[in-house]
């Protein structure tokens, strides 16, 4: 059984800041991805950045040059640092995970979701 844990949302200023984490917990072997999607009222989720297994990372381009993905492999934790929140970065962001398990080479977890707001 494997879970994804967020924290870190909340309620912030056009330009602030906000720093998102997800751990994985269970029994992992190893991760083939793990990042973050968002999801804003009426839309579709997208991606906002994700690490492959490998070493490179996808960014949206909306978030290229404010956002950076970054990663604890020994506690299997993701963090995206935000920097100049824009309104239209309010959405719910939601981790996610393709990870290696016993029971199988690839599975795909998401977290709960947590709220980000960019509001004056």
């Amino acid at each position: 059984q494997v879970q994804l844990a967020e924290s870190g949302g909340g309620l912030v200023q056009p330009g602030g800041s906000l720093r998102l984490s997800c751990a994985a917990f269970g029994s992992i072997l190893s991760i083939n991805a793990m990042g973050w999607y968002r999801q804003a009222p009426g839309k579709q989720r997208e991606l906002v950045a994700v690490f492959i297994s490998g070493g490179s990372t996808n960014y949206a381009d909306s978030v290229r040059g404010r956002f950076t993905l970054s990663r604890d492999n020994a506690k299997i934790t993701v963090y995206l640092q935000m920097n100049s929140l824009k309104p239209e970065d309010t959405a719910v962001y939601y981790c996610y995970a393709d990870l290696m398990t016993a029971q199988a080479m690839g599975v795909t977890y998401w977290g709960q979701g947590t709220q980000v707001t960019v509001s004056s």
